[in-house]
């Protein structure tokens, strides 16, 4: 062992040893306690000097790992809240334990699947929080914001089947919700939005989203919108969950921002869906160094009271010492094995241990290992959750040992496939029933059913939950349904600006939709509920003006001078500021999109996200987060900038957007545009506006959100044509014609093709127009398709009219009509976009587009490549012609070779 008078102080600090003396008797101390009482010794002293330090101010390094013991030691622990009983709420968890367990067992003769295990080993940590933490919406402020852990909701449903607000029929409906009185399978809000707040399946959302909707919560109280800074955001999470990237990847914003109004409750039952989430390790270690490095305050709630015996029997320290180097996988084994297993196996690994065993009997050796545990004790719970809120400057998680299918029986406890077990026997039922002292006869079990439970609608239990709940402002979960009133309209002259056009300017739409918002954030009305959301992008966008105006959200504000200070369009940070500039990370921006997208429901206050992002890694990257989106109700803009296949030059094969409006189109509250003009866009913003939170009609759906591609191709901007507007939301008007465009066709009869462009296409399938007229003698008239996706909706909505015996045209045919000639329709996405609607144009069907990976060159060369450029256009619409036999076959090959394609 090396002498550590022997280090050299530059090996320990820069500064220099003002006492060496000093230092050295220090040094001396520690090498005597080592040789005195060995190793472990001195290493817990010195973990408690350190935690000592902290606890003075001293600043040192973290521990990053504690002993595997709870925070709280048991004579730390506060009393429950007065008028607490603790035996009803015992009760009153195990009727909701059974009744969970009830639902997914009856429902499996269906197979439809529900997971038990779950909320048999997590019920105490919601219990005690519905009981005396999570607060309702009935009350002042917004109350609790709960993420619940996504397989525990059958629990969720139980709770609410006891306090009335759910009946026996929906329970026989879980997983069954075609027949319109179901309950689905995870907590979605569009499914049961009475209830559900949060959707936190897919995996690691629910962490990440918490996170977010923390920090908007701070957001929304540093700008005046709404003071929050009472609600709490709990997130209930899976020890196997955390190894999902998302769970941890937000970790040190929360700390950085001292969000301590978050707490992460994590479930350490050990287990993942297929056996022990580390089985060669600890996961509660892992997740404690890994918080704790993060800047989270850690609080570990691993054993029950019956442990407290042992703990003061380890005069040795030994029993500490195995506790931390036994793996989770063979902690599951002994959850399994008798007494004299575990005597051999645990406690004979060293002396000390095989001494301190012959102390207790086998009863409590199973008590210890089978039963006890900190997550299935109420008072432990309470304890951690007091300690969470009572923690100021930084964020809490909860470490909470449980065991996976606790209560359940044998057959389910600790097994590696309980995950994927839907049911329980009656003799197992049977068995629960006896453990949890239920009074319910076996002639309930009629036909081999196992029946539901309930003590009665005026039951103590029942009023106990009640006045519970009462006290802690209304049920939980539940979501604020009742429509927030009307935004007003902002003046439209925001909007009218685009409709003169920009004359031979060039503007890209990008700018485009940058002018409109910094027209609309000045509205006295309605501008601060705008969001404005960025990954690091800003000056990309052309953003960087709004830098000064509106600020950057910071909770420190601007504790430094600027680089650009003197500079007019400067890097400003504020408390109050409106712009939320995430840096790298796609998903917690559109984490924050959610938040915002969602407060005119978690707290009464409507907010007008848009979130600009290279439209590539928006869909791509985070389509996931967008079905959480539409699960949550959001409402607001997505704007995928630099989109299209060709328009961001030299960028590359995984910066070329062909298929974010075909990933678009899979989500069905998404309302996905391709405007090609700056007045397209402003109509559809204003539109957006209206029907998500102005005036909409009781027809329209206001839980949408619009998904917007704006192009950083600089174009001269037309104006607005008239009566065209009905076409830009709908998906599709006639921009001009042949006549109009003003091009010179030769002959009075020529044959005639109709050019439908999307974006940034419009442009070439313009020249084509040009070339068509005045080389080839071919009318063109040119369409601009602003939405391909919602001309399918559309028609897709007359077919299942017409199956209903209503007679209903798609729009697409109805417009498309009078057109003459075949049609043609260019886009710089691939060509499934415009296919979306080939079906029901009776005109024939042609298009092009950029399928394939992307490359780099210039636009023109890109185009050149994927054959949508003018001539490619060109060479296209003659070959469409020649089929139908209206123009020459050579007049093919003659552009093919004039064009060198």
């Amino acid at each position: 062992m090396t002498d550590p008078r022997t280090l050299q102080p530059s090996e320990l600090d820069q500064l220099p040893d003002r006492d060496p003396q000093e230092t050295g008797e220090w040094l001396d101390s520690l090498k005597a306690v080592t040789d005195a009482a060995g190793p472990h010794r001195a290493a817990y002293l010195m973990r408690r000097t350190l935690e000592g330090a902290e606890g003075v101010g001293v600043s040192l390094p973290k521990l990053l790992e504690t002993d595997y013991v709870n925070t709280i030691p048991t004579a730390a622990e506060p009393e429950f809240a007065p008028g607490t009983d603790e035996a009803m709420e015992r009760r009153i968890a195990a009727w909701n334990r059974w009744n969970a367990a009830a639902m997914v067992t009856r429902g499996s003769k269906y197979g439809v699947g529900g997971h038990i295990a779950t909320f048999a080993s997590a019920a105490w940590l919601y219990e005690t929080g519905f009981n005396h933490f999570f607060r309702g919406k009935e009350g002042d402020g917004s109350g609790d914001q709960l993420y619940i852990q996504g397989h525990a909701s059958p629990g969720i449903y139980a709770r609410a089947f006891l306090d009335g607000r759910i009946d026996e029929t929906q329970l026989d409906n879980f997983r069954r919700e075609s027949g319109g009185n179901g309950l689905p399978s995870y907590p979605h809000p569009r499914r049961l939005p009475w209830l559900w707040e949060f959707p936190t399946v897919s995996m690691g959302l629910g962490p990440l989203s918490a996170i977010y909707q923390a920090r908007f919560n701070r957001y929304l109280t540093s700008r005046g919108v709404k003071d929050v800074s009472d609600s709490h955001v709990w997130a209930f999470l899976g020890d196997g969950e955390m190894d999902e990237p998302e769970s941890t990847a937000a970790l040190a914003l929360a700390s950085r921002e001292g969000l301590d109004n978050l707490t992460f409750v994590v479930n350490c039952n050990l287990q993942r869906l297929d056996g022990p989430v580390r089985a060669n390790f600890k996961i509660v270690q892992e997740l404690e160094a890994q918080f704790r490095g993060a800047g989270w305050n850690v609080v570990k709630s691993l054993w029950g009271s019956a442990w407290d015996e042992l703990f003061q029997l380890d005069v040795t320290g030994a029993l500490v010492r195995r506790l931390r180097e036994v793996p989770d996988a063979q902690f599951q084994t002994y959850q399994t094995r008798d007494a004299a297993y575990i005597r051999d196996h645990f406690f004979g690994a060293e002396p000390a241990l095989v001494e301190l065993a012959k102390l207790i009997s086998d009863d409590k050796i199973s008590e210890c290992f089978h039963r006890s545990r900190g997550g299935h004790e109420p008072r432990k719970v309470y304890a951690a959750y007091r300690a969470a809120l009572a923690h100021k400057g930084a964020p809490t998680v909860i470490l909470a040992q449980t065991v996976k299918g606790f209560t359940l029986g044998k057959g389910f406890e600790s097994k590696n496939a309980n995950h994927q077990m839907k049911k329980l026997t009656v003799d197992e039922f049977k068995d629960m029933r006896e453990l949890l002292e239920l009074p319910i006869p076996d002639s309930a079990f009629a036909d081999g059913q196992v029946p539901y439970a309930h003590p009665g609608a005026d039951s103590p239990e029942v009023r106990y939950l009640t006045e519970r709940r009462a006290a802690l402002g209304g049920p939980a979960p539940a979501r604020r349904t009742q429509p927030v009133a009307p935004l007003p309209a902002p003046a439209d002259k925001a909007f009218a600006a685009f409709d003169k056009g920009s004359g031979s300017q060039a503007v890209a739409t990008t700018m485009a939709f940058v002018r409109l918002v910094k027209d609309l954030v000045r509205d006295k009305e309605t501008g601060r509920r705008w969001v404005p959301i960025v990954p690091d992008e800003a000056r990309t966008f052309g953003m960087e003006s709004l830098f000064p105006s509106l600020g950057i959200y910071s909770p420190k504000g601007q504790t430094y001078e600027p680089v650009d200070r003197d500079q007019l369009m400067y890097y400003k940070e504020a408390v109050n500021g409106q712009i939320l500039n995430e840096g790298i990370t796609e998903a917690g921006s559109m984490a924050d999109f959610i938040a915002a997208a969602s407060s005119y429901s978690t707290h009464g206050e409507p907010m007008i996200p848009f979130y600009i992002f290279y439209s590539m890694f928006g869909w791509q990257r985070t389509a996931d987060q967008m079905w959480q989106l539409a699960d949550q109700l959001g409402r607001g803009f997505l704007i995928g900038a630099t989109a299209g296949r060709t328009t961001l030059t030299g960028e590359g094969l995984q910066h070329a957007d062909g298929h974010s409006p075909v990933i678009a189109a899979t989500n069905p509250a998404a309302l996905t545009y391709d405007p090609a003009f700056a007045y397209e866009v402003a109509a559809i913003v204003k539109e957006g506006l209206r029907r998500m939170y102005g005036e909409a009609t009781p027809e329209e759906d206001r839980d949408v959100f619009y998904y917007l591609t704006v192009y950083n191709e600089p174009m001269p901007q037309p104006a607005k044509p008239a009566g065209v507007d009905e076409g830009i939301l709908r998906g599709l008007y006639r921009f001009n014609t042949a006549e109009s465009a003003g091009v010179t066709v030769a002959a009075a009869n020529a044959p005639r093709i109709q050019l439908l462009g999307s974006g940034t296409a419009i442009h070439w399938t313009l020249q084509a127009q040009r070339m068509l007229a005045e080389e080839w003698g071919v009318a063109a008239d040119v369409w601009s398709a602003t939405s391909f996706t919602e001309l399918r909706r559309d028609a897709l909505e007359a077919d299942e009219a017409l199956l209903r015996g209503e007679q209903r045209e798609p729009y697409v045919r109805k417009v498309l009509a009078d057109a003459e000639g075949p049609v043609l329709a260019v886009t710089d996405y691939m060509r499934q976009v415009p296919d979306q609607i080939a079906q029901w144009v009776e005109q024939d069907w042609s298009s092009l587009g950029a399928d394939g990976f992307g490359l780099s060159d210039t636009r023109e060369g890109a185009r050149r490549h994927f054959g949508v450029d003018a001539e490619s256009v060109v060479v296209a619409a003659l070959a469409q012609l020649a089929r139908r036999g209206e123009v020459p076959a050579r007049s093919v090959k003659e552009a093919r070779e004039r064009y060198g394609l």
